[in-house]
């Protein structure tokens, strides 16, 4: 446990400054455009931004997709079993995620008071204003960890079955979805299985068929996702190698 302990925090340290480097470049870009937008415009009026959760989205796609290769090649060098590079990793994940979605929070529902009308955030936009902000960080929480997850497992089976090999799957599942899929809902399944599937997912996102808002719902649904997600990545990594 000790070890696994130094591993966490090694990896939660390490991340820490680029959370806040992150926010400064953000927030920097939106003072130049909007500094732009007014010298060329004269006025604030056509200044503004909404869904600043986005950024934080390609961030934590980029985390996942990096949190593989270098940390396992120094870790496994360094003795650390792949069970223990894959919970730190998800510690790191946690970590990062819930630094992220309460910044998010905080700033969505300040800009959202300060500019009513002037900015909607991610969750907002969705479900609205009225929920407790401890919903809107675990919502938004849930999401950056699944984001995580999943670009994770995707690097991890390219890390698995190589370059080409990857390639050709992520072909073949392109032409399952754009191809073969429709002609299944189309063809094969009865009908209104489409509907039936939108109805779901509606559901899953907390709008269920009864009209009004369940929350319980999408935030089931992400950590179910998560819940997978993190299953078949460690079932990956257990047999992951050192390649050079």
């Amino acid at each position: 446990m000790k070890k696994l302990r130094t591993v966490v925090q090694y990896e939660c340290a390490t991340s820490f400054k680029y959370i806040w480097i992150f926010y400064a470049v953000v927030f920097a870009v939106i003072a130049v455009i909007s500094a732009i937008i007014f010298l060329v415009e004269g006025s604030m009026e056509q200044v503004g931004t909404n869904c600043l959760e986005m950024n934080s989205l390609v961030y934590v796609g980029i985390l996942g997709a990096l949190g593989f290769k270098e940390d396992f090649r120094m870790l496994i060098q360094n003795g650390f079993t792949r069970t223990y590079i894959f919970l730190a990793t998800l510690s790191l994940f946690g970590f990062v995620s819930g630094i992220l979605a309460l910044v998010d929070t905080i700033v969505g529902r300040s800009l959202h008071a300060l500019l009513p009308g002037g900015y909607d955030s991610v969750f907002g936009s969705i479900y609205g204003y009225e929920y407790s902000p401890v919903l809107n960080w675990l919502w938004l929480f849930l999401v950056y960890l699944t984001v995580c997850c999943l670009f994770y497992l995707v690097i991890l089976v390219i890390n698995r079955l190589g370059k080409v090999s990857s390639v050709t799957l992520g072909v073949a599942l392109a032409m399952v979805i754009v191809l073969v899929l429709p002609a299944v809902f189309r063809f094969l399944l009865p009908a209104g299985a489409a509907g039936q599937m939108r109805r779901f997912l509606m559901g899953a996102m907390g709008f269920p068929r009864g009209g009004g808002v369940n929350l319980l719902f999408p935030l089931l649904f992400f950590l179910a996702v998560f819940l997978l997600l993190g299953a078949a990545s460690y079932l990956v990594i257990r047999r992951a190698e050192l390649k050079v």
